[in-house]
Order: C-alpha cells, then sequence, then structure tokens
C-alpha cells in the first residue's frame, strides 16, 4: 500500500492497481449523463438566442454556434482529462493555480479588456479568458485542502482561521473589485464549504461579519452596482410601467416578459421576441429564452437536471467518497455548478438581482464552460473512489 501525504496528513491515493488509479470502476455515469444533457440544451438554447447578435457584429448564428460547440467540445475534453486524474493531485496545485489567478486578477484590474461596462477579461493573442473563473475554483479546492490539512487545529484562531480568511479574503476582494457577484457568490460558497468542514461558529460569524463589510465597501465603490440594488428592492411590479421599462430594471422585466409569453408549453423552438430585447440573452439570461421557448415543462426539465447533478454529487458522491478530502471537494464542485445554474434562473424570474453570471454548460462563453467542465471532471474521479460497504452477517 502506498501513501501520500498533504503537510503530514495521510491520504490514501494508491492501493493496489485496481484500487488506486480507478482501474475498473467507472465514474457516476447519472452525472455524465446530466452534463451531457446541459450541453445539448445549451446549444440549441445559444441558436435561438443569439440571432440578433449575430447581426448586429454581422455574422451568422450558424457560425456563433459552431463556435460554442467547439468550447464544448474543449471543455468536455477538460473533463474527460480531469476524470482521469485523482483529486488528491489537484488538490496539490489548487495553491499554486490561486497564486497565479491573484496575478491574473491584478493584471485585469490594471489592462483588462471591458465589455458591457465591466472590466473581466484578459486578452491574449485574440482569445478572451476570465481569471475570475480560475480565481473561484482554485480557491475552493485549496479551501478543501487547508481544512484536511488544519484538521487538528480546525479551532485555533491563528492556525486555521485566519489563514482561511485571508486566502478567502484577498481572492474576493481581488474579483469583487469587476465582479461583485461572483465575489458574492464564492463567499457564500466558501461559508458553506467551513460550515461542512466543522469550523468554530465564532470563526464563521466573523467570517459574515467581515464579508458584510467588504460588500458594503465594494458596493460604495460602484454607482451601477447601488443602482442594481437600488433597483430590486424598489422596482415597480406592474409590466406596464414606462418608468420601469427606461430604467435600471429594463433587463429584470424583458426577462419576465420572456417567461410570460412562454406559458406552459413554450412559443416554440426558434421563435423567441424577447432574445431582440434582452442584453446579452445567450449568457446572462439564456434561462429567459429557454423559459419563453419551452415554457414552464422546458425550463423545469432543465432545472430538474441541475437538481439531479445536485443529488448525484452529494449523495452518491461526496457522501460515498473514500476520504474527507474526496467529500469536501465533491461538495465544493457540486455546489458551485448547481449554485450559479439556479442564480442564474433566479435572476431571470426576478428572484435576484441582475448578476451576470452565466449558468454552467448552458451560456454562451469560454473560460465559465472550462471550468465547469473541470469541476466536473473532478466529480467523475472523485466517484470512481468510493468507500465499500461493510456488509455483517
Amino acid at each position: 500500500m502506498k501513501f501520500t501525504t498533504l503537510h503530514s496528513k495521510s491520504f490514501i491515493v494508491d492501493q493496489t492497481p485496481d484500487e488506486v488509479r480507478g482501474e475498473g470502476r467507472t465514474s457516476d455515469r447519472f452525472l455524465l449523463a446530466g452534463i451531457f444533457a446541459l450541453m445539448v440544451f445549451g446549444v440549441l438554447a445559444v441558436y435561438s438566442s443569439i440571432a440578433y447578435f449575430a447581426e448586429v457584429h454581422q455574422t451568422t448564428a450558424t457560425r456563433l454556434v459552431l463556435g460554442h460547440v467547439v468550447k464544448l467540445a474543449i471543455a468536455f475534453s477538460v473533463m474527460i482529462i480531469f476524470s482521469k486524474i485523482h483529486y488528491a493531485h489537484v488538490a496539490r496545485l489548487s495553491k499554486l493555480a490561486l497564486y497565479l489567478s491573484w496575478v491574473f486578477l491584478v493584471i485585469v484590474a490594471l489592462y483588462g479588456a471591458e465589455h458591457f461596462g465591466a472590466r473581466r477579461w484578459l486578452n491574449v493573442a485574440g482569445f478572451s479568458f476570465q481569471p475570475s473563473s480560475l480565481a473561484s475554483i482554485a480557491l475552493l479546492i485549496y479551501l478543501c485542502r487547508l481544512l484536511i490539512v488544519r484538521k487538528e487545529d480546525l479551532y485555533d484562531l491563528k492556525k486555521a482561521f485566519l489563514p482561511a480568511l485571508g486566502y478567502i479574503g484577498v481572492t474576493c476582494f481581488l474579483i469583487g473589485i469587476e465582479d461583485f457577484s461572483s465575489a458574492a457568490v464564492l463567499l457564500s460558497l466558501c461559508f458553506v464549504m467551513m460550515f461542512i468542514g466543522r469550523m468554530r461558529l465564532l470563526h464563521l460569524g466573523t467570517l459574515l461579519v467581515v464579508g458584510l463589510t467588504g460588500a458594503v465597501m465594494l458596493l460604495a465603490m460602484s454607482d451601477q452596482r447601488q443602482a442594481r440594488i437600488t433597483n430590486y428592492v424598489e422596482q415597480v411590479r406592474t409590466i406596464e410601467s414606462t418608468e420601469f421599462v427606461r430604467g435600471a430594471g429594463y433587463q429584470a422585466q424583458q426577462a419576465q416578459i420572456a417567461i410570460a409569453r412562454g406559458g406552459l408549453l413554450g412559443v416554440g423552438i426558434g421563435k423567441s421576441t424577447q432574445r431582440d430585447f434582452l442584453p446579452a440573452p445567450y449568457n446572462d439570461f439564456i434561462f429567459a429564452i429557454i423559459a419563453e421557448e419551452y415554457g414552464l415543462i422546458g425550463s423545469g426539465a432543465l432545472l430538474l437536471v441541475f437538481i439531479l447533478i445536485l443529488m448525484r454529487g452529494v449523495v452518491f458522491i461526496a457522501l460515498k467518497a473514500e476520504d474527507e478530502l474526496g467529500t469536501l471537494m465533491a461538495m465544493a464542485c457540486t455546489l458551485m455548478i448547481v449554485t450559479y445554474g439556479m442564480v442564474n434562473a433566479a435572476v431571470a424570474c426576478g428572484l435576484f438581482p441582475v448578476t451576470g453570471l452565466p449558468m454552467p454548460f448552458i451560456s454562451y462563453g469560454g473560460t465559465s464552460m472550462l471550468f465547469a467542465g473541470m469541476m466536473a471532471g473532478i466529480l467523475l474521479n472523485i466517484s470512481k473512489y468510493q468507500r465499500k460497504e461493510v456488509v455483517h452477517g
């Protein structure tokens, strides 16, 4: 039996050829089916929602959809690659990836490309890259590793909480400078992971206070963010309101109109009209287009796929993982994929303020899809290494 260590804490990484590398074991097929279903749904939704965008940019919807399919293929390849790499190896590299993401985030803040009023992208050799996606997954995985490494010192302020707080604070602040929504979701997920990792309630309360203080500071730095929050709190409920249409609530209202038009069965594939009015219907508000074309039944089926991923990731992968590191990493990856999907849907329905968060494997985009594929691959790898049930009698 061969062991590797993470800061003197032992984890079984290699046992026998069958048990160590997962030979003879298969990844969770239900999870894989759910991811594939999202990808197929995404291609159809992007094709329906991107026509106006293609016209404005003097290209064709078919060309943009083909680009989306290529990105999906890359994400799928990344998923397969990470499904073959033991999750403990990924955890070891998470700290380096986190430091690297900090460098990218600083560069973005200084020289990043601006789209739709936000500076979140780095343009390198004609390719756009969003460092916040790398920073988010790197932080969550490293936090899982930290919770295991410092398992015996979780109640110690200096040895466990302050290091965790430092990594979370720096990452969320660097992301929040230009992407407040992603920072808020990441902070919430870190809070949940620290709770699952059995961090002291007093320390969790401190993290909450620090997070809220940081959120207030970031909101104060941007009039646009303040306008979104103010509009969400004070938004007019009647869609006929001219003031609402012309105000900051235009996006939310157009999304709600799309959902209302869809009804139970939808208007039909490719027959959306709200795609001509919604900003970024292929990304931020793609769920509204799905609801318009496929109705309550189609959009509900999409949400059920995310619920399937949640159930498989938590109940059948995380809770049955062979060690605590696998449990925490499976929880982190599952919650991140599902949270992004549900928040995107909630924004379209008017339940949350406008956030700009993509729907994993559905929204048009490259970086978010790439890292969603990475998280799915990690989940598939963890599903290969499950505790064997002991049958008594």
